[in-house]
């Protein structure tokens, strides 16, 4: 399960603080590190920090954007210890590392942190089925990112241990990249229908009703097969270059 666990750092400001999750992540048998925007790396604070680790930060990748870090997973969890505007599900690490731990064996699955800083962006978010909180003092409750890391792969590497039923999926489930063609596709449509947006949000509530329901590879082609037929249906019934 942990071979398919990929850390995803978005921002990062401190190179020594990227070597710490490296550090983290290899005592939990985690490998796969994903750099989204570092402000300095490599570096050398970076190897003095992973204490060992310096094979989880050559194998590392950088990135320009969430989605590009994203394209090949099927399920994401977004850790922040922000309160947000919309309604979220929110689960403790444990119970996010026990999601994990039930998805189909093939499935790749990512844990996302935001910079030291801001933490994870509203945009980011976009892209998760679940928010995890870490429970902490309501009075302190920031964590330093490698501690975050530590905390959330720790619960990963228990829960690979220990039996845990599984999604039953009737295709695979569709990862990152397909999910962000859909979402551009319903867009597309909405706006060849003219559906009236009042609140400026509907694709973020669109995104994460879809996110809640982690489609798998059939339901998303059903699903644009349906937007393909309605933007056909509209460009008939106007007809030949309306």
């Amino acid at each position: 399960m942990t071979d398919l666990v990929r850390i995803v750092l978005v921002d990062p400001s401190h190179p020594g603080n990227i070597g710490s999750v490296a550090r983290a992540m290899k005592n939990m048998a985690l490998a796969d590190l994903v750099l989204v925007r570092p402000r300095s790396f490599p570096h050398p604070e970076a190897v003095a920090l992973a204490a060992g680790a310096d094979d989880v930060l050559a194998a590392a990748r950088v990135v320009d954007t969430v989605a590009a870090a994203l394209g090949d997973c099927a399920f994401v969890a977004g850790a922040t210890s922000r309160p947000r505007n919309f309604t979220w599900e929110f689960a403790t690490p444990r119970e996010a590392a026990a999601q994990v731990a039930a998805l189909p064996a093939a499935a790749r699955a990512a844990l996302l942190f935001g910079s030291e800083r801001y933490g994870l962006a509203n945009e980011d978010l976009q892209h998760c089925n679940v928010l995890v909180r870490i429970p902490a003092n309501p009075a302190y409750c920031s964590l330093n990112l490698a501690m975050s890391v530590q905390l959330l792969a720790y619960e990963l590497y228990l829960a690979r241990e220990a039996p845990a039923g599984h999604v039953q999926y009737e295709a695979p489930p569709a990862e990152g990249a397909e999910l962000e063609h859909l979402y551009a596709h319903l867009a597309e449509v909405l706006r060849e229908i003219e559906f009236d947006d009042r609140t400026g949000y509907l694709m973020e509530r669109l995104r994460r009703l879809f996110n809640r329901s982690r489609l798998d590879r059939n339901e998303v082609n059903i699903l644009r097969g349906i937007l393909s037929a309605v933007s056909g249906r509209r460009r008939a019934t106007r007809g030949p270059g309306a």
